[in-house]
């Protein structure tokens, strides 16, 4: 009775500590890699010219948004008296369908969009609705004109045809923002809540005077956007930055430059010679900024400490006697007088001439300590200081130090340099929370 009583205070004992002690939580260390890729929204800049219309009508537009016209293309029409529309009206076909090509353009436009939806900007909804109408009713037009023209010209309808005076990439989306260059950029810019588009589409009775469409003259374009004080410091000595646009497969690089705005603030500026085409709808456009990828060892920030070590040269360190372990000669002191003994050392890291070792003042190496250069009477004494970063690795059951490298970083890992010489290495054990533990503890886990 007595030893079964033993052994259950034993148990009951042993039970309540492991309830008691703190879990140290691990972490399996694995290859990986961080993007530091951020997004921005610009503002896109290029040289446009809108058209104004010298009379009062109803337009009919024959070139499509986004399409190149050469000069003397005929872009428009300008029916004073209403005729074009009513004709169309009485002999429109029933079953005037949108061709493949049609329906092709009008999915690629509803995709992008769906692509780069963003509920916090709930207006680029309106703005795209006002675009895939315009698109749509141009469409249903130039079909009914192509398949009328002959009845048309038989009836007698006259009206005014308007043709383009220079090359360019036609748009029908008018905003105020045609004018806009660089040094007018100010915070007020980027407010999407004031921001208004206005689309004539065809049809529609316009006055005299009002515009009517837009030319897009040169290839030239540029995307300006905010930069906090963050970004300015880590791309202000960039002169090319690599951009991925929101909802396109495209990734390409452009010129850099940073602008001090009309409000005092900082702003980046992107320019580009090629795809202009593909964003001649679009004044406000998302992306993100492409950072190198940083390939390594993947580890969590929480587990990340710091060190100091004592600094000693390489060309003192020697092998002790028989056995194969390095370490450096020290001198040390006695009534009988001074001696050298071999003292093993482990090392941490090494940087340029110089190893990092342990500060350990019991058995090891303190500030002040001399040691011996092999063969020769060179005298050291230890006094840099320095400390790394590191990790506790749990491999062997207990706490010890490795040094680690950073490469790239975010709020919730560290993705390190592998095959270290001293360092980490794939499936290592590590401390998940450095400040759980201290170097030489025994881990439970």
């Amino acid at each position: 009775m007595i030893i079964f009583a033993l052994i259950f205070v034993y148990m009951v004992f042993s039970v309540t500590a492991y309830l008691r002690r703190d879990k140290v939580m691990f972490y399996e260390v694995q290859e990986g890699s961080i993007v530091n890729n951020k997004n921005y929204t610009g503002i896109i800049l290029r040289q446009e010219e809108v058209k104004t219309t010298d009379r009062s009508g109803y337009v009919n537009y024959y070139v499509r948004e986004g399409k190149r016209a050469s000069t003397g293309t005929r872009v428009y029409s300008i029916d004073e008296t209403g005729t074009i529309a009513t004709f169309l009206a009485e002999n429109a076909q029933d079953k005037v369908a949108l061709k493949p090509e049609n329906l092709s353009g009008l999915k690629k436009q509803l995709t992008s969009f769906s692509l780069a939806y963003n509920s916090d900007r709930f207006q680029s909804v309106y703005d795209t609705k006002l675009s895939v109408d315009a698109e749509v009713l141009e469409y249903m037009n130039f079909n009914s004109l192509d398949n009328l023209g002959d009845q048309m010209d038989k009836a007698g309808v006259n009206f005014q045809q308007v043709r383009s005076d220079q090359a360019g990439i036609v748009s029908y989306g008018i905003d105020s923002y045609e004018a806009l260059n660089s040094s007018a950029i100010s915070e007020e810019s980027f407010d999407r809540t004031k921001y208004t588009k206005n689309i004539t589409k065809s049809g529609s009775l316009i006055e005299k005077g009002v515009p009517v469409y837009k030319l897009i003259t040169s290839d030239l374009w540029s995307v300006v956007f905010p930069l906090a004080e963050e970004d300015a410091k880590t791309y202000g000595d960039k002169t090319s930055l690599t951009v991925q646009f929101s909802g396109h497969d495209l990734k390409i690089p452009g010129n850099f430059t940073v602008f001090t705005g009309t409000d005092g603030k900082t702003y980046g500026k992107l320019d580009f010679d090629k795809y202009m085409v593909q964003f001649a709808s679009d004044r406000f456009v998302d992306f993100e900024i492409v950072s190198k990828r940083a390939d390594g060892l993947k580890i969590p920030v929480t587990a990340v400490t710091k060190k100091d070590f004592l600094l000693v040269p390489m060309d003192y360190m020697t092998q002790g006697g028989d056995s194969t372990e390095t370490g450096f000669n020290k001198e040390v002191y006695s009534q009988s007088g001074t001696s050298v003994v071999f003292v093993p050392t482990e090392i941490y890291y090494s940087e340029g001439n110089n190893y990092y070792i342990e500060m350990n003042d019991k058995d090891g190496f303190k500030a002040g300590d001399y040691i011996v250069k092999p063969n020769s009477t060179d005298r050291y004494q230890i006094g840099p200081s320095a400390s790394l970063q590191g990790v506790y690795n749990i491999n062997k059951g207990y706490a010890v130090f490795k040094q680690i490298d950073v490469l790239s970083s975010n709020d919730e890992y560290y993705t390190i340099k592998k095959n270290m010489t001293y360092g980490l290495a794939v499936y290592d054990h590590i401390v998940l929370n450095a400040e759980t533990v201290s170097e030489g503890e025994l881990i439970y886990q």
